[in-house]
């Protein structure tokens, strides 16, 4: 007697089950499908916009950040945001009838299942374990441990730009090293796979050169987080430095169109990622 098809018949009928009791298993798993399709690219090359924003960031040769760059730590807190609401885990709470700002709004848990990032599910975890919801704002200032609060310290991510470069060796693109600086040793990170960056940077410099569409909309929403984030974080100068002067005034000038939009009036267009819109407001406002 062949009881295979008995056994994928009765599979099937516990998943639809399933997916009925959780729907959100369905945009999960469909984030997770988008993943492994995008670009084409190798699993080992495919990057988080934390990963993105910080290799943007980091010197080619020396393998560190700028010292003199401050904007970066809450930059990264806020990919981080939005990378867990790109993938289905968090959404901004509704408007209401009084119609109440982006800023205003509290981020609510959409679901806790695990992404298989630590970073991200550490992040996770304490929004999850929140007595009551915070906005996109205070979450940004406790996750990069910027409160006056101690109470409120437990939440802070600790030695992001280090996870995130061991996260890009360990996908071949980083390299770890020990420098020198006279009175402390510093672990770096120099760059070894120049075609993932160049890949970055190309990527970057089409989406408002070549391949600009002159609507947020039509963009993908990664690119557009990337080059908001990218803005934020002080790091979006490294992927127009390589273009000649005609080529970066009209990329900065894009940039800044992009920068000057109505953030509120953009968030209530359709298919749109509120809580992606409400950390750009916050680091613009």
């Amino acid at each position: 007697m062949d009881t295979s098809s008995g056994l994928i018949q009765r599979r099937n009928i516990v998943k639809e089950e399933n997916d009925k009791r959780h729907p959100e298993n369905e945009e999960i798993d469909g984030e997770r499908r988008d993943e492994t399709d995008e670009d084409g690219d190798s699993k080992e090359t495919r990057l988080t916009l934390m990963e993105e924003v910080l290799l943007l960031g980091l010197k080619d040769r020396e393998g560190y950040t700028s010292f003199w760059n401050d904007c970066i730590s809450s930059g990264l807190r806020g990919c981080i945001l939005i990378e867990l609401a790109l993938r289905g885990r968090l959404e901004l709470e509704k408007a209401g009838m009084r119609r109440r700002s982006l800023l205003n709004r509290k981020v609510i848990l959409k679901s806790d299942a695990p992404t298989g990032d630590v970073l991200l599910d550490e992040a996770l975890k304490h929004i999850k374990d929140t007595d009551s919801p915070e906005t996109v704002q205070t979450w940004i200032e406790y996750l990069s441990g910027e409160t006056w609060n101690p109470l409120k310290l437990r939440y802070q991510l600790r030695n992001v730009r280090e996870r995130l470069a061991k996260n890009l060796v360990e996908k071949g693109v980083l390299t770890t090293e020990k420098q020198n600086f006279l009175l402390f040793d510093m672990t770096t990170h120099p760059l070894t796979d120049s075609t993932a960056k160049q890949r970055l940077i190309k990527k970057v410099q089409d989406s408002v050169l070549g391949k600009w569409v002159n609507d947020p909309h039509r963009m993908d929403k990664r690119l557009i987080a990337l080059i908001f984030l990218a803005h934020s974080s002080d790091v979006l100068e490294n992927a127009f430095a390589p273009l000649n002067d005609e080529d970066y005034e009209l990329a900065m000038k894009r940039v800044r169109e992009l920068l000057e939009l109505d953030i509120e009036a953009e968030s209530l267009k359709s298919n749109t990622n509120e809580l992606m819109w409400a950390v750009f407001s916050a680091f613009i406002k």
